[in-house]
């Protein structure tokens, strides 16, 4: 009996400690009531998921508002190519460019990009993360801006190659970002919440396209040179509110980070959360609070990892296809039927992203709950893209061209859930194991170097390969249509591959390689939640 009575004073003791570590206080200080977080016992679920939803009203109504508006920026030299063509105010008119050099002009802001994403995401771990996301969506809505002042070739190459430097490390940046919050097994559903930005601004960039052709030629503007300059000003204007708005990097409750030199320039913002909410997340995400600096010898772990390369093949396939879909969606749909005007191909460009929204919202939170087959709900929407590509390449006749564009929704809908499971997915492979560098290198080099899938579909697809552009009726696109299919398979065969050699040879250890249970997330990514507790025969 006495020695059961001093193992508890012990375990009281440490219980005691680890708070006054947390809190700041000394021995001397005054006594505190152990809340469910301190005193070592889990919160129910219930508290669990309202502070999560805390955070997601905090951050992902501003993540999607950036994606949308850096989208927009982005993609929108694709609707430009055909915008007021029956006047001779298109892109290609107004610069005097050949279809070819405007391949070059869409390829050069992903090489810049594949080049800078690494390192930029990088520099984020060091500095405040949301400076750094705040400073992106500046510099693009400036270069998106100037965009409505080119004049020929070099001014669309220029600007294309800054852009893609001041991009670069946006995407993967906002994955390490809400690493920082979320356990990996949340964070499909909010990549998948916010990724939905991309499609309404491709569904809506098309639409509002048609508007911006009607001010063809007010002010000496032509239509296309109002849209940069609209989405520039705007874009600029949210990357300077976004200051003021994300939070910064979690720290434990009841310690204070003092901010950097170059910090007390800026606004300080509001944290996440605070009080009982930031223990219990605390004590639910310790990961996360456990902060290193990482030196070279770990990033050189990271990047020599054998799990780094089925999740690029994965990512290089359909980030490539959606690429290609998105630069020259307008331009496809015109090949099936080329008596459609500029304003009917805006309209009809916008339905292939609602359909990839509604595939989005439907697969990314299923994926979530059985995150042991991220492949599974990998592959199945590609089986759909690949679907929709043969469909666009051979359906439907030349009297009745609508099978083809039915083939290019289903292509959207394909392509929906892929990019956002495929960055989860290598969140819960490297967080575990490397820590914040792990996330941040291996998101950006997954991101960076699959997106050499869309320097493939902008610059020797489509437009730029010359015998596919020139070949007439429905041959016309067939063999780039037939190159997406081929690197598609690609990574369905990666994530078959990744999914196998996981099972096998690497059985995920919540906690690190020593295999220890960290935090009440990982306990709870520690078993395969599936059925559980959906349906009553499943406790």
């Amino acid at each position: 009996m006495a020695s059961l009575t001093i193992e508890k004073d012990a375990a009281l003791n440490n219980i005691q400690e680890d708070s006054r570590a947390i809190h700041g206080t000394s021995d001397a200080g005054s006594p505190k009531t152990l809340s469910h977080a301190e005193s070592g016992s889990e919160p129910d679920l219930a508290t669990i998921e309202r502070i999560y939803r805390k955070l997601d009203r905090r951050i992902i109504p501003a993540f999607w508002m950036l994606y949308f508006l850096c989208a927009a920026v982005r993609s929108n030299v694709g609707l430009a190519q055909t915008m007021n063509s029956n006047v001779h105010h298109d892109l290609g008119s107004v610069l005097n460019l050949s279809p070819h050099e405007i391949s070059t002009g869409l390829a050069l802001f992903y090489v810049c990009y594949v080049i800078f994403d690494f390192p930029s995401n990088l520099i984020m771990t060091r500095l405040s993360p949301r400076v750094w996301m705040s400073r992106i969506v500046i510099g693009v809505g400036v270069i998106g801006s100037c965009m409505a002042a080119m004049k020929a070739a070099w001014s669309l190459y220029l600007l294309r190659l800054l852009l893609g430097v001041v991009i670069a490390g946006m995407w993967p940046g906002m994955t390490y970002y809400l690493s920082l919050f979320y356990p990996p097994s949340r964070m499909g559903k909010r990549i998948g919440y916010y990724f939905t930005a991309a499609q309404v601004s491709a569904a809506v960039v098309g639409l509002v396209s048609a508007g911006f052709q009607k001010m063809d030629g007010l002010q000496g503007l032509v239509g296309f040179q109002w849209m940069f300059l609209i989405y520039g000003v705007v874009t600029t204007s949210l990357g300077f509110v976004l200051l003021w708005w994300l939070p910064e990097r979690p720290s434990p409750p009841g310690e204070s980070v003092p901010p950097r030199k170059y910090m007390k320039w800026l606004p300080q913002t509001p944290p996440a959360l605070s009080g009982h909410d930031a223990e219990i997340h605390y004590y639910d995400l310790k990961r996360v609070y456990n902060r290193s600096q990482w030196t070279l010898r770990d990033l050189l772990q990271v990047m020599g990892d054998w799990r780094l390369l089925p999740l690029l093949i994965m990512y290089f396939g359909v980030v490539g296809v959606g690429i290609g879909v998105q630069s020259y969606g307008t331009v496809i749909i015109k090949a099936t039927n080329p008596s459609l005007t500029g304003i009917q191909l805006s309209l009809l460009f916008s339905p292939i992203w609602v359909m990839d929204l509604i595939a989005i919202l439907l697969v990314t939170p299923i994926s979530d709950r059985f995150h042991r087959h991220r492949a599974l709900f990998f592959s199945v929407p590609v089986c759909f893209q690949i679907l929709g590509l043969l469909l666009t390449t051979y359906a439907g006749t030349d009297e009745n061209p609508w099978p083809r564009y039915g083939g290019l929704l289903i292509v959207g809908f394909g392509l929906g859930p892929t990019v956002p499971i495929t960055m989860t997915w290598t969140t819960e492979v490297f967080q575990l194991r490397y820590g914040e560098v792990g996330v941040a290198a291996a998101s950006a080099l997954v991101s960076g170097l699959g997106n050499l899938g869309s320097i493939l579909t902008t610059y020797a697809l489509y437009d730029g390969w010359p015998s596919d552009y020139e070949a007439k009726g429905r041959a016309k696109y067939r063999k780039s249509n037939l190159v997406m299919v081929g690197i598609l398979c690609g990574s369905i065969l990666a994530a078959s591959a990744n999914q196998v050699l996981l099972r096998l040879f690497d059985t995920p250890r919540p906690g690190g390689e020593d295999g220890e249970i960290v935090d009440g997330a990982a306990k709870r990514e520690a078993e395969e939640r599936g059925l559980k507790g959906l349906l009553p025969w499943k406790k």
